[in-house]
């Protein structure tokens, strides 16, 4: 892991056990900033391993965070749930139904002392938007309201670690973009590391800047996010439907006519629906494989503006699929994934190095 500074800007953890006749045996990385996601199907073992974090499932291992040991068997080293500075947030809010929204914030702040904190009341309540809530109780709050009020009484608890545990399952899709809205902001402002559970592979490409994948107990992939989703062996883990890859876009321009923004990656032109983003800001792209066509020649007449030139560096398809998943490059270290059939590739006749251009609909992304 020569990508961080020493032991101290690290989350090191490595658990094995059974739980409930589950058998997990798991290792794994982070770095001391930022959102590593832990990913996988239901079922394999992400909540189990986040809550032998949190101390609430006792599991056989080790724990470092940064520089404080947690747990170490070697040696007897096990400390207590309530004597880690984590802040939790579950799938549902679980506010206390008799207090207030100020008093349910402060409730996370009752045991800390005023040198500890990581973030004060009014920062707390202003990142996640809550000043006209601070009176009201949680039954006439929104679900989305609810759980940015759970994420608020996690921060003011003052957490050397943040743990989501699939924060946005219990919400509505409209509930569910103004929480992503808020982990973004957080993710901007604040420097607590996060360990997010999710088996969305959107939430992931959206929020995530690390990955960890599980499957069956085991982890199966761990790194930058990016990387990690333009393996063509993970399928099995990350799924068919949703798999693709993470790019990065630098804002070019805004086309008030046809409300579209125009972007670059890697020196190429691309289209999206319009965002509200100035000219020279960076934003994360998540490309799905089944939205990628390819084209062996520059296409004419056709409706799909987004043409990204590059040359095929992988390919994989199985005589038991129709599909096969193939990563083109289209600049050194960029790449895409894309989806066609078996009959494609031989009618096109790809190959390794065949140049190609990518195709992707503008429609294909649906917002930030």
């Amino acid at each position: 892991m020569s990508r961080f500074l020493d032991a101290g800007d690290v989350i090191n953890a490595r658990f094995s056990g059974t739980v409930g006749g589950f058998a997990l045996d798991v290792a794994f990385t982070a770095p001391m900033q930022g959102i590593t996601a832990l990913f996988g199907p239901s079922g394999s073992g992400k909540t189990t391993m986040l809550r032998a974090v949190a101390g609430l499932a006792r599991l056989a291992g080790r724990l470092t965070i940064g520089d404080e040991v947690w747990q170490d068997d070697a040696t007897g080293i096990h400390q207590p749930a309530h004597r880690r500075a984590v802040g939790y947030v579950f799938q549902e809010a679980s506010l206390f139904p008799h207090l207030s929204v100020r008093r349910n914030l402060l409730y996370g702040a009752r045991r800390v002392g005023s040198g500890d904190t990581v973030v004060g009341f009014d920062e707390a309540v202003s990142l996640l938007g809550l000043e006209r809530l601070l009176e009201r109780g949680p039954e006439r709050l929104s679900g989305g309201e609810r759980q940015r009020v759970a994420i608020g009484r996690a921060l003011l608890s003052a957490p050397k670690l943040l743990l989501m545990d699939e924060p946005l399952s219990a919400l509505d899709e409209a509930s569910r973009a103004e929480i992503l809205a808020t982990f973004e902001r957080l993710h901007a402002a604040l420097p607590i590391p996060t360990l997010y559970v999710s088996h969305d592979l959107a939430e992931v490409a959206r929020l995530a800047d690390r990955l960890v994948v599980l499957s069956a107990g085991r982890v199966v992939a761990e790194g930058d996010v990016g990387p990690i989703m333009e393996r063509l062996d993970l399928e099995p883990a990350t799924g068919r439907f949703e798999a693709g890859v993470v790019l990065t876009a630098t804002v070019t321009g805004q086309d008030d006519a046809y409300q579209l923004t125009r972007l670059g990656v890697a020196g190429q032109p691309i289209s999206i629906p319009r965002i509200a983003v100035a000219p020279g800001e960076q934003v994360r792209l998540r490309i799905r494989a089944r939205d990628v066509a390819l084209a062996t020649r520059p296409p004419e007449g056709i409706s799909i503006r987004n043409r990204l030139a590059g040359h095929i560096v992988e390919i994989v398809a199985l005589d038991t699929a129709p599909y096969a998943e193939i990563l083109i490059e289209i600049a050194d270290g960029v790449r895409l994934r894309s989806r066609v059939t078996r009959e494609s590739v031989d009618d096109l006749g790809l190959t390794l190095g065949t140049p190609v251009f990518a195709l992707v609909k503008t429609i294909s992304f649906d917002g930030r």
